[in-house]
């Protein structure tokens, strides 16, 4: 069984590798894991041994320990689509599940979600917000930090914590009086 520990991102690679690459259509939950065995279009199981926190995205490649290159396909997933009548709906929507630290994928006039019955009675209450299912591939955005949420327990909140004072007195919000 081949062996995958290398992942690129936002690397051009030429088409003709792309072309003829095995496909590894995984949904979310499975591109969230960095420790698994993996299925490729071709059959092929692949061990896949990624640092923790990796999360793969639609377009990716991965690199096998023989060098052989695996394109990594966003599945098709049942998910949660939300509208409304107004952006300013939507944002409020937006605004709600950032709150409650939800993975979103936000489009231009949708945001998408993993199901969740509790966050569609919450969604539907807010007034002017259309809730749905559809079947779509799922990419969360993954936050201003490009890794996700950060907590104290971070081995570099220490520096992120450093840097959002230093940005929040520069835009004239020091209340140190």
């Amino acid at each position: 069984m081949r062996i995958v520990r290398k992942h690129l991102h936002g690397i051009r690679v030429a088409q003709t590798l792309i072309r003829n690459a095995p496909i590894a259509v995984l949904p979310l939950a499975q591109r969230r894991r960095s420790r698994q065995r993996i299925v490729l279009n071709t059959g092929e199981s692949l061990a896949l041994i990624l640092l923790q926190g990796t999360v793969l995205r639609d377009g990716d490649m991965l690199v096998a320990d023989d060098g052989g290159l695996i394109l990594v396909q966003a599945a098709i997933e049942r998910v949660l689509r939300v509208s409304a009548d107004t952006p300013l709906a939507l944002t409020r929507a937006a605004y709600h599940l950032g709150n409650r630290h939800i993975l979103v994928e936000i489009g231009p006039d949708y945001l998408q979600l993993e199901d969740d019955a509790v966050l569609v009675d919450m969604l539907r209450q807010l007034g002017g917000v259309k809730v749905g299912h559809v079947h779509a591939p799922f990419e969360p955005d993954v936050g201003a930090y490009g890794k996700g949420h950060k907590h104290g327990h971070d081995e570099t909140f220490a520096e992120d914590y450093a840097l959002a004072q230093a940005a929040y007195a520069a835009h004239g919000h020091d209340h140190h009086h």
